[in-house]
């Protein structure tokens, strides 16, 4: 047993990075699934409706932990070898767009009905009456819990430890079992999580208050 020296602390604190820069390939993959779903999910033809249905139920009704193991073994058994990186970056992904995509459906139907009424009776066909008159609002309605959801994905990544990928919390992991203490290095580790997740939440408790106000 040794106390821990300033480069371990600073090994910890430089993997942060990784938990950030996953966090944002994480978000960035979710988001492109999640709009999919939630345009799927307010489609007119019933198919679609399902198969997204299908989608959220099963990455909501499981386990992240599960879904990181099948991203990093599955590939394996067709002879495909993943790397840690990649596993957490799809396992999280596909995680993350069944919950973005829950978050944007709702905030769409949360648009007035009288919005869809409108545009079309101005002609405009699905798209354009999407992109142009209910998007921009229901970005509105969905930006705060989309920040929130941020902030939940940030503390999942630490699961992605037990698939060896080294982020924040595999970080703390080694240099705890050089040290062997537990109390020092973890609480080191939650300082740097909340470093990062609290300015998220505080920004959108703001943004969504501003928003608030200005819907008034």
């Amino acid at each position: 047993m040794r106390a821990p020296e300033t480069a371990d602390l600073l090994f910890i604190v430089m993997a942060a990075r990784w938990t950030v820069l996953l966090s944002l390939v994480a978000f960035l993959g979710g988001g492109l699934g999640g709009a999919l779903i939630a345009l799927a999910r307010t489609s007119k033809r019933k198919w679609l409706r399902l198969v997204a249905t299908g989608y959220i139920k099963v990455f909501q009704g499981t386990p992240l932990l599960m879904q990181l193991f099948l991203a990093f073994f599955v590939p394996g058994l067709f002879g495909w070898s993943v790397e840690p990186w990649a596993a957490a970056a799809i396992g999280l992904s596909l995680n993350a767009s069944a919950f973005l995509g829950e978050i944007w459906r709702g905030a769409l139907e949360d648009v007035p009905s009288g919005q869809w009424e409108a545009s079309t009776s101005l002609g405009l066909r699905y798209v354009p009456t999407m992109a142009l008159v209910i998007a921009p609002q229901a970005v509105k309605i969905a930006i705060p819990p989309t920040i929130g959801f941020l902030v939940e994905l940030v503390k999942g990544t630490s699961l992605t430890s037990i698939i060896g990928f080294v982020e924040l919390t595999r970080a703390a992991q080694i240099v705890n079992n050089a040290t062997f203490r537990a109390f020092t290095i973890f609480a080191v580790t939650a300082l740097v999580y909340y470093a990062i997740c609290r300015p998220l939440s505080a920004y959108g408790r703001r943004l969504e208050q501003k928003l608030r106000v200005g819907t008034r």
